[in-house]
């Protein structure tokens, strides 16, 4: 085996980068020509030139970046900033794993470096953003590996892979969503009495004594007539605009899509005019409001805003609480939480509707809001429960005693093996069912063993259980566990909920000793 002395990574296609380079050079000094000749800042020519530039400047940057490893540590450079980092400062090796936007969207997989203070940064290259990609990347990260082992103390063997699933990323989107929501509830809540007070006082304006009143005193409500010259009926997402004839007493007014549909050209009107604002526009076919928001609905909406907020909160909750295992340990699922916040929803926005002042006047609500808070807590406390992190083999009593023995019916349990094999052909598993024969792979949750596929258990050794970790993929869920199997020299994964993988282990365990 030939011993790994350096390894230097740059980004593929620098041609292409350094005529994009080039290019841009060319825009810039092309729009810092024309902005001269012109003397204006804003011209389409310039503007096009600026862009070209702006795209040189990130070429160049990518053509630029270099990462180096040799026997004296890590160094990477990039348009504006250089490091090198000995191997005795880096505690391990890390695999960044990111996704794109859609469902289909390739992941992106990144190697980064953990320093012995805590800090960590994620190196330029090597990256992959594609199946082809992958092979080249692995063998990459396996040479920074071998003289990470051999010139460091790297404090594990073997290098974790850090996804939006595990505990050794941080959730800063999530911290900040969460937040955000907050931030917009409190300003809706902020809001309430004041939507109380302005619904409370347009219910009860009254019409003015006279034209002359209304001009000086906007409390009251004054009429104005006018002609509807044009109609401008927009999409729904859209304003829509009665525009009036002669500009009288304003050149247009903005209603909504059926509003604009209700009037017509030559229509004579009567505007309805309250604290200096048209509330309302009367005609012999039809009549517009003016929408004055409910206290009621901004309440909901600001209930809805924390709701909101409790998604990703829980998702920094699980962080935080999961802070205390591996890097690439999965965490387990925030859909507990996610049901509990739904049925808090289901009690607390109509109270809020009802109620957007408060409770304390109405011993019915007290009773409600009382009620429904103490659902809220049972709930979360049966989440809290779900989603606490399991040690492989603490599974309760069913896997303390059970026999060990196969049923006589059949049961299908849902668990996957992570590699393809003669008995997971293409990863077309998705359950393993015991009993009534051997266990077998299916495709199915039953019943029958229409395509099942037997599993070989005399050629099957466990070598250990664990909990899902970031290499084992989306497939697999957080609270899940990873039992790894000896597959006549080979190691594969079965994956199953901690009780099912008890339950399948004992099943394999007769054969395989």
């Amino acid at each position: 085996m030939n011993e790994v002395r350096e390894v230097i990574q740059r980004p593929p296609r620098r041609r292409h980068l350094w005529f994009l380079t080039g290019l841009g050079a060319a825009g810039g000094l092309f729009a810092t020509v024309r902005g001269v000749r012109l003397g204006t800042p804003l011209d389409l020519w310039l503007g096009a030139g600026a862009l070209l530039a702006l795209l040189g400047v990130l070429a160049l940057n990518a053509a630029v970046t270099r990462t180096g490893a040799d026997p004296y540590g890590v160094r990477f450079r990039t348009l504006l900033r250089r490091r090198n980092v000995p191997w005795g400062d880096i505690a391990g090796l890390r695999i960044i794993l990111r996704h794109g936007g859609g469902s289909r969207a390739p992941e992106v997989r990144r190697l980064g470096l953990v320093l012995r203070d805590g800090r960590r940064t994620v190196l330029p290259w090597p990256r992959s953003r594609s199946p082809r990609e992958r092979a080249e990347f692995d063998a990459r990260v396996a040479e920074f590996q071998e003289l990470h082992t051999r010139y460091g103390d790297p404090d594990t063997d073997r290098v974790p892979v850090l996804s939006h699933r595990t505990a050794g990323r941080v959730p800063a989107a999530a911290l900040g969503l969460c937040a955000l929501l907050l931030a917009g509830a409190g300003l809706a809540a902020w809001s309430v009495p004041e939507a109380t007070a302005r619904a409370r006082e347009w219910r009860s304006a009254l019409p003015c004594p006279s034209p002359a009143a209304g001009a000086g005193h906007h409390d009251c409500l004054s009429t104005v007539p006018a002609v509807i010259a044009r109609t401008e009926v927009n999409r729904p997402k859209r304003s829509s605009w009665l525009y009036f004839s002669g500009g009288r007493p304003l050149e247009r007014l903005a209603v909504s899509r059926e509003g604009a549909q209700g009037f017509g050209p030559g229509d004579g009107v009567e505007l309805t005019l309250w604290r200096g604002k048209v509330m309302k526009v009367s005609g012999a076919r039809h009549v517009w409001r003016e929408h004055v928001p409910a206290a009621g609905s901004v309440a909901v909406l600001a209930a809805g805003l924390v709701l909101a907020a409790g998604l990703p909160g829980a998702r920094v909750l699980l962080y935080v609480r999961g802070r205390q295992l591996p890097d690439d340990a999965v965490l387990p699922s925030v859909f507990p939480f996610a049901g509990v916040l739904a049925g808090t929803g289901l009690w607390l926005l109509p109270l809020c509707f009802r109620h957007p002042t408060g409770v304390a006047g109405s011993p019915g609500a007290l009773l409600w809001a009382g009620a429904g808070s103490a659902a809220t807590l049972a709930g979360f406390v049966l989440a809290w429960r779900a989603t606490g992190v399991r040690a492989p083999g603490a599974d309760g009593p069913e896997a303390e005693h059970g026999d060990g023995g196969g049923e006589a019916a059949e049961v299908f349990v849902a668990a996957r093996f992570l590699e393809a094999t003669d008995y997971n052909p293409h990863l077309f598993g998705t359950h393993i069912v015991l009993g009534g024969g051997p266990p077998a792979v299916t495709p199915h949750s039953g019943p029958g063993r229409f395509a099942a596929k037997p599993i070989p258990v005399e050629r099957l050794a466990l070598k250990g259980v664990r909990r899902a970790r970031g290499g084992d993929g989306d497939l697999v869920p957080g609270g899940w566990h990873i039992a790894e199997l000896d597959d006549a020299g080979r190691t594969v994964r079965l994956a199953a909920a901690p009780a099912d993988l008890d339950r399948v282990i004992r099943e394999l365990r007769p054969a395989s000793g």
